[in-house]
């Protein structure tokens, strides 16, 4: 279990100047700003009391470190909790300039090496293993670690599944497009880029961006989601804009996640890989233990896919996959909130 000191807490009252304390770190280029000190103490005895909790009574916060100025349009945040499933380490929520995702695969992967670096778990050669709770569930992951440093990491999911293929959705501006919609930690709508008149190798980032902008906002009106476990966890974050190359090729498939309030990943995002793999493997096209690599079409970063074994998630033929991929420390940081600032509480641009 992990240590308490390890939630980022603070009085609740704000006394300014306000500081919040962070380490800064990214998976496949996309950022993740761990926070380590500075958030009021959180309410909710699960995490997904406490992400509600968070959500509803403390947002500012949110908005100070994914905003500017302090942070962007496409920032991403982690705050260490106190997790509520015995079986965990360390309990996280997720956040990034629209809300609070319920899983993130590029998090989970810094935060592995994160918490052997940090003494959270008792670093071992040539692994160590730890346990993350999520909003979403128990995501299990692995962190190598030779001659005293830690390196690259893998996870495994919680149950990924297919809620839908080839379902037809009429996106404003492109026409009737056959979207998929699958779960990995969260839902995505999957797309080929030909279905938008797009090509991964030659279209600007914001063709991309506006594009599954549309269809996330297309696919939120016209399909209902559902989760079996919670309804919390019946939500779309956003949409997979692939290359459309599926079947099985050893060099790596593309594609870009848009999510949040059109926010783009810099990374190959391992929820949507997550995802991506599920819906693979529901079409046949990938076997157990067949590992794919999944390329970021902004950076050319790379992570890997493979289905590790079939499980269930209610109604659900579903699949464990196992993501990995390699995280770096950029820094860290110390953001003041000055009481008379007018744009102390963030704004985007």
């Amino acid at each position: 279990m992990a240590e308490s000191k390890l939630q980022a807490t603070s009085d609740a009252s704000e006394s300014f100047p306000f500081v919040m304390k962070t380490v800064q770190m990214h998976t496949g280029g996309h950022p993740v700003r761990i926070i380590t000190d500075g958030y009021p103490k959180l309410e909710g005895r699960t995490i997904l009391e406490k992400r509600a909790y968070v959500r509803d009574n403390l947002d500012v916060f949110r908005q100070r470190l994914m905003w500017e100025p302090r942070g962007h349009v496409d920032m991403y945040g982690a705050l260490l909790v106190e997790p509520d499933d015995e079986n965990a380490d360390i309990g996280v929520l997720f956040m990034h300039n629209e809300g609070y995702c319920t899983m993130c695969g590029h998090v989970c992967i810094a935060l592995g090496r994160y918490a052997v670096d940090k003494g959270v778990v008792p670093a071992k050669s040539p692994q160590t293993e730890l346990v993350i709770q999520c909003p979403t569930g128990l995501v299990r992951v692995w962190v190598d670690y030779q001659d005293g440093k830690s390196g690259r990491v893998r996870f495994h999911s919680v149950p990924a599944f297919v809620l839908a293929l080839d379902k037809e959705v009429d996106v404003p501006n492109y026409g009737r497009v056959k979207v998929d919609i699958a779960f990995g930690g969260t839902f995505y709508a999957i797309v080929p880029d030909r279905y938008l008149g797009l090509d991964l190798r030659t279209a600007p980032v914001q063709a991309v961006r506006n594009a599954a902008t549309a269809v996330t906002e297309a696919v939120k009106k016209a399909v209902p989601l559902r989760h079996p476990e919670h309804p919390d966890l019946a939500n779309l974050t956003g949409t997979l804009i692939t290359d459309g190359r599926d079947e099985y090729d050893p060099t790596p498939a593309v594609h870009i996640s848009v999510f949040g309030d059109a926010s783009v990943d810099r990374s190959p995002c391992g929820s949507g890989v997550t995802a991506r793999v599920a819906m693979q493997y529901r079409r046949g096209q990938i076997d157990l233990s067949k590992e794919r690599q999944f390329s970021s079409g902004t950076t050319g970063s790379v992570m890997t896919g493979r289905p590790v074994r079939e499980t269930r998630c209610g109604e659900f033929d579903a699949v464990i996959v196992e993501v990995s991929g390699n995280p770096y420390y950029t820094g860290t940081a110390e953001f003041t909130v000055e009481q008379d600032d007018p744009l102390k509480n963030g704004f985007l641009a």
